[in-house]
């Protein structure tokens, strides 16, 4: 059988919107990547509109 190899640890990846990490391996050795988005848009309070 051969031997359970381990991932080599990839550095965390930037871009202006996105940032995204290497998770540490589960029981069966799975290894996933955290994803974090920041926010593009501003959310703004709905003002209703004048009356004519």
């Amino acid at each position: 059988m051969s031997a359970q190899k381990t991932r080599p640890k990839v550095p965390e990846g930037r871009t202006e919107y996105l940032t995204t990490r290497q998770m540490k391996p589960d029981e069966k050795g799975f290894v996933g990547y955290e994803t974090i988005w920041v926010p593009m848009q501003k959310v703004a309070d709905y003002v209703t509109p004048k009356r004519p």
